[in-house]
């Protein structure tokens, strides 16, 4: 008996887990703070909602004080929105960057014996 075909349509789909997209997106703001980032700060933690192909993103991140913090959240959106748009395929119509916590680089410095 020969096999059928069946359309591509009829296939089916590929979901990606919402954990998944988290992960994507906290990685991408990472690599957006390369250097605006404590060395001690916790990781950027992100939560999606994955509606219907696209992707909304909140992401909480420490940065070191003082900085652009706006120019900051707009590399971090930018980055997220680039890398869960090439890597999971999905549109970003939201990225919400909150900033839990600053940190003073100069108090840091000193507190590791860097200070003149």
């Amino acid at each position: 008996m020969a096999a059928t075909r069946v359309a591509p349509g009829e296939r089916g789909a590929t979901r990606i887990a919402d954990r998944v997209v988290a992960k994507i997106a906290a990685r991408a703001a990472r690599e957006a703070l390369r250097r605006g980032v404590p060395e001690d700060a916790d990781l950027p933690q992100a939560t999606v909602v994955v509606q219907h192909g696209s992707a909304r993103v909140r992401i909480s991140l420490e940065l070191d004080f003082p900085c652009d913090i706006g120019g900051q959240c707009g590399a971090v959106r930018r980055q997220v929105t680039e890398r869960v748009k090439t890597l999971a395929g999905m549109d970003v119509p939201e990225v919400v960057v909150q900033v839990e916590r600053l940190h003073s680089a100069a108090t840091r410095a000193a507190a590791l014996g860097r200070t003149r």
